[in-house]
C-alpha cells in the first residue's frame, strides 16, 4: 500500500535540482517515546531548533550512528530484526539509546545484577554530569554503563520502520526508528540545547505540527492502536528491515509529490 504528501517549496526545488547523483546514507537511529495518557497515550516529540538539519520542524529524539555505539546487549536478534550485521546492528542499537539519554535524559539501562529493572531518577547533577560528557563524545555509552555497572535494557527497544532519505536530498540518513516505553521514576526533559520546544501529545492531536514525512507517518502508524500494549505486540510482527525511500513525482504544472511505499 502506497500513499502520498504534497511537497514543500523548498523540497520541491531540490528534487528539480537534482543532478542525479544521491550523497550516501549515513545509519542512524530514532526512539518514539510513549507515557500512558488517557484515553489511550502520548508520545514525546521536540522541535528542532532552526540551527539545526531539518530546524523548526516537530521530531523524535535521535541523530546518527558513531563509532563507539557498541554497547553490550541483551537481546541477540537484532541483526535479523535490522537486517544489517551484529556489529552494524549492536551500532544502531545503541545509538538509539545514546541519543534518549542525551536528548531527553531518559536512560534504557538495570544493573548487571538484576538486568529485569531499569535505573531510577537519572536526573540528578551526577547523572547530569555523565549525560553532557556523552553528548560531548567525552564518554562512551559503554563506558558509562560500565562505570555503573549497568547494562544496556535494548530488550525495551521495539524496531519499527525504517527509512532511507530521498535520494535528491544533499543529507541522507538511513534511519531505524525504534519504539520504547518511558521507564518508571524517569523523566523526559529538554536538555540537549538541540530543541526550542518539547512536548508529549497525542498521535491524534499532533496533526497540525509540522514534521518530516517519517514522523508524520510513525505518529500516523500508531494512531491506529488503543494503547501501549498494542503497539509492543504490533512490533514483532513489523518488518523493521525493509526501507521505505520516498521518490518524488514531479507534475507538469511544476509541482510535485512524495511517493511512499
Amino acid at each position: 500500500m502506497s500513499q502520498t504528501m504534497p511537497l514543500p517549496a523548498a523540497m520541491l526545488q531540490r528534487a528539480r535540482d537534482f543532478d542525479g547523483v544521491p550523497a550516501p546514507a549515513r545509519p542512524a537511529a530514532t526512539v518514539v517515546l510513549l507515557r500512558p495518557e488517557r484515553p489511550k497515550f502520548h508520545v514525546y516529540v521536540l522541535r528542532r531548533a532552526t540551527t539545526m538539519v531539518f530546524g523548526g520542524v516537530y521530531a523524535f529524539p535521535g541523530g546518527g550512528v558513531d563509532p563507539d555505539d557498541r554497547p553490550r546487549t541483551i537481546k541477540g536478534d537484532w541483526p535479523e530484526r535490522l537486517g544489517v550485521p551484529e556489529v552494524e546492528a549492536k551500532a544502531v542499537v545503541g545509538a538509539a539509546a545514546r541519543e534518549l539519554f542525551e536528548e531527553a535524559g531518559v536512560l534504557l539501562a538495570g544493573p548487571e545484577d538484576d538486568p529485569g529493572r531499569t535505573v531510577g531518577d537519572v536526573s540528578g547533577a551526577d547523572w547530569e554530569a555523565d549525560r553532557v560528557a556523552v553528548q560531548r563524545r567525552e564518554l562512551t555509552m559503554t563506558e558509562l554503563l560500565s562505570r555503573r555497572k549497568l547494562l544496556l535494557r535494548d530488550d525495551l527497544l521495539f524496531p519499527w520502520a525504517r527509512w532511507v532519505t530521498p535520494e535528491f536530498e544533499p543529507r541522507r540518513f538511513d534511519t531505524w526508528f525504534f519504539v520504547a516505553l518511558l521507564p518508571e521514576a524517569q523523566t523526559a526533559r529538554d536538555v540537549s540545547g538541540e530543541a526550542d520546544r518539547t512536548t508529549w501529545i497525542s498521535p491524534e492531536d499532533a496533526n497540525g505540527l509540522a514534521m518530516l514525512p517519517p514522523t508524520r507517518v510513525m505518529l500516523d502508524d500508531l494512531d491506529a492502536y488503543e494503547g501501549i500494549e498494542g503497539v509492543v505486540a504490533a512490533s514483532a510482527g513489523r518488518d523493521a528491515a525493509a526501507v521505505v525511500m520516498p521518490r518524488v513525482e514531479l507534475t507538469d504544472d511544476g509541482g510535485g509529490v512524495l511517493l511512499i511505499y
